[in-house]
């Protein structure tokens, strides 16, 4: 997918992701003219009271910092008074389908690396502190304007016993002040301090960065269940031995062997990937369709309307397997372009060339609340 032109500030997509992704700052002016935001702050403070909903309040009185998490009632939001105070929702792309259409335009980063769009709102004065992310992000500016101060600085220690990570020793380097449109491009690690200096909402696209210890250690979780190694523990030969409580070198040796039957491949890796990158996070539910169509007739809505992924949806592939929402499924060569589309694309205007398989497939995911007739 082609970025549009402003996008990337003149820039073409390969030429962006050869000189700055994960490497240093863009400042793009007016990479969305005329973006003044997807909802207003009432909208925002709205969605942040609603049970399913990630959202943290930030409070700054006397220059320290306090974190308030979800869930809140309107009130909280509401009586803050004159304090300096920022309100943040994660996931908004799960709930506003224009959300989930913004970040379409970042399709030329692998949904694999997407993490989710967060929302932020502001009065004069608020923001979180100075800090850095793990991971790749754009701040969008919606109405209002913010003050953006950043450093590569390589001091990453933070101020004891503050509720958030801010940094205790922030050198500015460069600072801007971005309005409606503009956006700002972070790698992982530069340290960012934003200041609302008016009313002000902030969209960041964030990508994630997962450690190699969590892949690792979530890997071995999904081995656990497709591990098979034949045969018991056992010792017809026992000797005695003079400290009894000492594991023997026969049963180090025995174990040994056995661990090694235990073994992966390529396509175990990338499976493993596509589960665990679409697994939905602990809060995310999917509510079955009310009514539900019968088989008959949900076919006959996407072959002649199409399909679309729930917002909440996560889909990746790899290789004739699709994976959604931690699932993974095997799909015949004829299948499987159909429902890459639907994974690169999110939806699809019409399903007609669909097998048997493919179509049951589908219906299975309606009555999960994965997908939806258009």
């Amino acid at each position: 997918m082609k970025s549009k032109p402003s996008l990337l500030g003149g820039l073409t997509v390969n030429e962006f992701l050869r000189d700055y992704w994960q490497k240093k700052p863009l400042l793009i002016r007016q990479a969305f003219p005329k973006f003044n935001g997807l909802i207003d702050p009432q909208q925002l403070i709205a969605l942040a009271c609603t049970e399913d909903v990630q959202a943290r309040l930030v409070t700054q009185r006397r220059g320290k910092f306090e974190l308030q998490q979800a869930p809140f009632e309107p009130e909280d939001l509401e009586n803050l008074g004159k304090i300096k105070w920022t309100v943040l929702v994660q996931g908004v792309n799960h709930h506003i389908p224009e959300a989930a259409a913004l970040l379409k335009h970042f399709a030329f980063i692998p949904h694999a690396r997407l993490d989710d769009l967060m929302v932020s709102y502001a009065p004069k004065g608020g923001g979180v502190g100075p800090h850095f992310d793990s991971y790749d992000v754009f701040l969008l500016q919606g109405y209002g304007h913010r003050r953006w101060q950043i450093s590569t600085q390589a001091d990453r220690s933070l101020i004891a016993g503050a509720p958030l990570r801010i940094l205790r020793d922030f050198k500015v380097e460069q600072e801007w002040v971005l309005k409606p449109g503009d956006m700002l491009y972070l790698p992982p690690h530069c340290a960012h301090n934003g200041i609302a200096e008016d009313d002000c909402m902030t969209y960041s696209i964030g990508f994630r960065t997962p450690a190699y210890q969590e892949l690792a250690e979530q890997f071995l979780v999904y081995l656990q269940d497709r591990i098979d190694v034949d045969g018991m523990y056992a010792d017809p030969d026992l000797k005695t031995q003079k400290h009894p409580s000492e594991i023997s070198a026969a049963m180090l040796h025995q174990t040994e062997q056995a661990i090694k039957q235990v073994r992966w491949d390529k396509e175990d890796i990338a499976n493993f990937l596509g589960c665990y990158l679409s697994e939905p996070k602990t809060h995310i539910f999917f509510d079955a369709p009310e009514p539900v169509l019968s088989p008959a007739k949900f076919k006959q809505a996407i072959q002649k309307l199409g399909v679309r992924l729930a917002l909440k949806s996560q889909m990746l592939c790899h290789d004739g397997w699709i994976f959604i929402n931690g699932e993974e499924h095997r799909v015949n060569q004829r299948d499987y372009p159909v429902l890459r589309s639907l994974a690169d694309e999110r939806e699809l205007p019409t399903v007609k060339d669909g097998s048997i398989e493919l179509i049951e497939l589908l219906y299975q995911w309606y009555l999960d609340g994965y997908i939806s007739p258009i």
